[in-house]
């Protein structure tokens, strides 16, 4: 793979870019604070504003890594409230697979934007990274998020019974994936 780290990306709606400092509060209200939306997440919610704080600084200083990815997604009408996230979870070489995971404030779902950023970042991984797959999962419980990936034309390989944790407990993983060769098909 080419890796080139958290290059800006743009879509119709959306700008997917870098976090800054400037987020620390945008992201602690619009999605880290709120157990409803990190109900189906492994990290819990954020208790106060520092926390997120101390995670927007260490991906700013992990910014410098050219095998980085993590994403705010901007709406183009808010250039200064990220309402979400997106990013590489997992990356790995020998295969060229990469997972990602990501998350929206609730004030914004159903709207197609997760699937909007989620399209970007499978072709900026296909196109400039030149990853082999792309992979990512979720709780059974939340098939929203299952309907993203299809929306994304990922394929359904199957359910890893207990298999992962999260707020929930430990809980069923559904997986989803799509190959180069599938990507370029389209």
């Amino acid at each position: 793979m080419e890796h080139k780290g958290t290059c800006l990306l743009e879509t119709d709606r959306l700008y997917l870019g870098r976090f800054t400092m400037k987020d620390v509060h945008a992201v602690y209200e619009n999605w880290a604070k709120d157990p409803y939306v990190t109900k189906f997440l492994s990290w819990p919610a954020h208790i106060d504003p520092e926390l997120t704080r101390q995670i927007l600084l260490e991906w700013i200083e992990s910014y410098l890594k050219p095998d980085f990815y993590q994403w705010s997604i901007l709406r183009k009408e808010a250039l200064d409230d990220p309402v979400g996230t997106i990013g590489a979870v997992r990356i790995d070489e020998e295969t060229g697979s990469i997972s990602i995971g990501y998350c929206l404030g609730s004030a914004w779902w159903n709207q197609g934007i997760m699937t909007e950023a989620l399209s970007a970042v499978i072709a900026f991984f296909f196109k400039e990274v030149h990853a082999n797959r792309i992979d990512a999962c979720h709780d059974t419980e939340n098939p929203a998020s299952g309907k993203v990936m299809q929306k994304c034309h990922m394929t359904y390989e199957g359910t890893l019974r207990q298999r992962g944790k999260n707020n929930r407990g430990i809980v069923d993983l559904a997986v989803y994936s799509i190959l180069s060769k599938e990507y370029a098909a389209l």
